[in-house]
């Protein structure tokens, strides 16, 4: 297994828009699940592929605010989910499955960021099972309707926080070793970029083909873990704590954000394509171990041992098996 790490020239840049990935791309007949697709970048996402045809699920744990900020969007449906809870999760599967119909589209986009040590009822560290574990089980519960699609597309977000931190195999759930909240972050990002290559790998010669994201850096909620005095030192915010909008320097509008997301879910360009990290609506590069660039991905991220390793330790924690 491998991933070829390296732009395609797409065309788009920082500055692309959804607006730009999107136009002239019909989804009428696709059914799409979009995670986190109440807010921030995840109801830009959502917002994009209804108004080009598609039909759109939202699981959620807070009904009443997905349905304020969904409200005249057509083509939207709302499902309750938790991603801590797998008890949640099998029951919104079973209830999208028993529809009977293929999922053409799945955004694995909520997450969590840099919050004090929580847990969830196994006692699995919440960065980790929130962003990973439960999007691992929410994608193989889904696989029927995925594979029933005839050409699928998974995306999950991951970040340039990948940086920060490997998988850590011996303790992914800071069990033994200090918990460090930007750690458990860039561990749990690094798990999507390794959950999209090896689902890649599984779902290609079903026509299942999955790609992980570096949105760029935006404002949204997942940065209420952050004091306005941290925002301010990653030049987010100015000094009046107004956000600082400059794709070329990665800092980007909602629209600028959810664009590779779009865009790797819809994109002609992908087609027989799958496994590999993207930003800037194009494939990134793939640095080395030593490498001090902004962007680009990490070779712990895109490591097919690792990968491997990673779907198998997820398949432990979470008693959910892969079967094609």
């Amino acid at each position: 297994m491998t991933s070829i790490q390296a732009p395609i020239g797409s065309g788009f840049s920082a500055a692309s828009t959804t607006a730009d990935v999107i136009r002239g791309i019909d989804l009428s007949g696709k059914n799409a699940v979009v995670t986190g697709g109440y807010a921030g970048l995840g109801l830009e996402t959502v917002r994009t592929l209804a108004e080009a045809g598609a039909k759109v699920t939202v699981p959620t744990r807070d009904l009443a605010r997905a349905e304020e900020a969904l409200a005249g969007i057509e083509g939207v449906s709302i499902e309750t989910m938790d991603l801590m809870n797998p008890a949640s999760i099998d029951t919104f599967a079973d209830k999208v499955l028993s529809h009977g119909e293929p999922i053409h589209l799945l955004i694995n986009n909520a997450g969590i960021m840099a919050n004090p040590l929580t847990r969830d009822a196994r006692g699995y560290e919440s960065q980790f099972s929130t962003n990973h574990l439960g999007h691992f089980q929410l994608a193989v519960r889904l696989w029927p309707a995925l594979k029933q699609a005839d050409g699928a597309r998974v995306v999950a977000l991951s970040s340039r926080g990948h940086k920060r931190s490997a998988v850590d195999f011996d303790d992914p759930n800071f069990a033994h070793r200090m918990y460090d909240r930007w750690t458990a972050y860039g561990q749990a990002k690094t798990a999507n970029a390794l959950f999209a290559l090896y689902l890649d790998k599984l779902g290609e010669p079903h026509k299942v083909r999955a790609f992980s994201v570096h949105p760029g850096g935006i404002i949204t909620g997942l940065a209420k873990h952050m004091t306005q005095d941290e925002i301010r030192a990653v030049g987010a915010i100015d000094a009046e704590g107004r956000p600082v909008l400059d794709p070329s320097r990665n800092m980007k509008t909602i629209e600028q954000g959810a664009a590779t997301s779009v865009w790797c879910a819809t994109s002609a360009m992908l087609a027989g394509m799958g496994g590999v990290y993207c930003e800037d609506c194009d494939i990134a590069k793939g640095l080395a171990a030593d490498s001090t660039e902004h962007l680009g991905v990490m070779p712990w991220a895109y490591n097919a041992e690792a990968a491997e390793k990673l779907w198998t330790l997820s398949e432990r924690l979470t008693g959910v098996r892969f079967t094609a």
